[in-house]
This record gives C-alpha cells, sequence and structure tokens, in this order.
C-alpha cells in the first residue's frame, strides 16, 4: 500500500475509533509513521483526506458493481437488468450487495464514523443522510419507477414502493453492524424481504 492509501486507511481506522471531530492530522501523521509536513504533500487538510476517503468507496463500489455485472450509478441501464432477472439472480444480487456493504472495510468503518459523528456535526449529518438515505432512495425511486412504467412492477406510488424494499434492507445492516452475530439470521430475512416484495408488487419474470 503506498503512502497516500496509507494514510486514508489509518485516518478512517481513527475516525471510526475516535470521531472525526477528535482526530488531527498529526494523530494521522503518527499512525502512518510520518510527520505531519509529509502528510501535507498528499493531503493539504483533513477534510480533503476526508474527501478522498468518500472518493476510495465509491471506486470500490464501482469495482463491486462491475464485478456483479451491474451499473451501480445508471438507474436506467440497471433498470432493464433488473427486468430480465429470474427471482434467484434477485437475491443473490441482493446478498452480494448487502454483504459488500456489511463487509468492506471502507464502508464498515466510514459508517461506524458518521453514526457517531452525526449527532454533533451538522456537516457529517448531511453527509450521513446523502449517503445511506437521500442516494439510495433517490436511484431506486429512478430505478423501479423505470420497471414500474414498463408494467412489471405494478404501484400507485413508486416512492412508497421504494420505502418498502430499501427500508429493511437498511435496518438489516443496521443490525448486523451492532450485532454480527446476527449476520446469518439477516441474510435469511433479507431473501424473505424481497420474495415478499416480488409477491407484493407482482414483478413477473
Amino acid at each position: 500500500m503506498d503512502t497516500k492509501h496509507r494514510i486514508l486507511d489509518e485516518a478512517l481506522t481513527l475516525f471510526s475509533e475516535k470521531g472525526y471531530a477528535n482526530v488531527y492530522v498529526s494523530d494521522i501523521a503518527e499512525r502512518v509513521g510520518i510527520k505531519a509536513p509529509s502528510l501535507y504533500k498528499h493531503y493539504k487538510n483533513k477534510r480533503a483526506i476526508f474527501e478522498a476517503i468518500i472518493e476510495e468507496m465509491n471506486e470500490r463500489f464501482l469495482k463491486q458493481a462491475e464485478a456483479l455485472n451491474i451499473s451501480g450509478f445508471s438507474a436506467e441501464a440497471d433498470a432493464g437488468i433488473y427486468k430480465n432477472m429470474s427471482e434467484k439472480e434477485l437475491l443473490k444480487l441482493g446478498r452480494e450487495l448487502f454483504l459488500f456493504y456489511l463487509h468492506d472495510n471502507y464502508n464498515r468503518r466510514f459508517r461506524k464514523m458518521l453514526t457517531i459523528e452525526q449527532f454533533a456535526d451538522k456537516e457529517l449529518a448531511k453527509v450521513y443522510m446523502n449517503l445511506y438515505v437521500d442516494a439510495p432512495l433517490s436511484y431506486q425511486t429512478m430505478l423501479l419507477g423505470m420497471v414500474a412504467s414498463g408494467g412489471m412492477l405494478h404501484t400507485d406510488n413508486v416512492e412508497i414502493m421504494t420505502l418498502h424494499f430499501y427500508a429493511p434492507i437498511y435496518m438489516l445492516l443496521t443490525i448486523c453492524d451492532r450485532d454480527p452475530e446476527r449476520e446469518e439470521e439477516s441474510l435469511k430475512m433479507l431473501d424473505e424481504h424481497i420474495r415478499q416484495f416480488d409477491r407484493i408488487y407482482g414483478r413477473k419474470e
């Protein structure tokens, strides 16, 4: 791992342990084993490190999406893929994405840090809301809306249908964050949730 990525990795660990506000650039430099002036050659301040962590997380997600043969950012492209998936394929995709968010080292630590900081820092609260509420709901509303417009799902309210789909998945993720021993139980519930969503909204293969 090069120095730039070591800085991100150690910073994220410190943020998840102490909270963003309680970590200083000198703390990060010490963890990496360099002096603060050397760190500034790579990142101009702590905020730049924070933003680089988000960029790294996005890149990791896009690599995972590519491995799963989905776009991950284009709702239109993924709606076309979703329409042609069997329920078995959809269950596999749901599990793979869930496990990625649960176990990916960057996502896991970043989520912990934001959970700690969201009540103390309004800016980090906005980041939390965007990453785990607004952006997923926006993307999934577009995706499910396109599928529904093609007659494959049946609903009078796409926004509520999207909440029905996403909210239980987010809840299961938070359960596993707090109690890792419930992972297998949560995966079974995830499968049943996806099956029931298909039944409720009438997805046809």
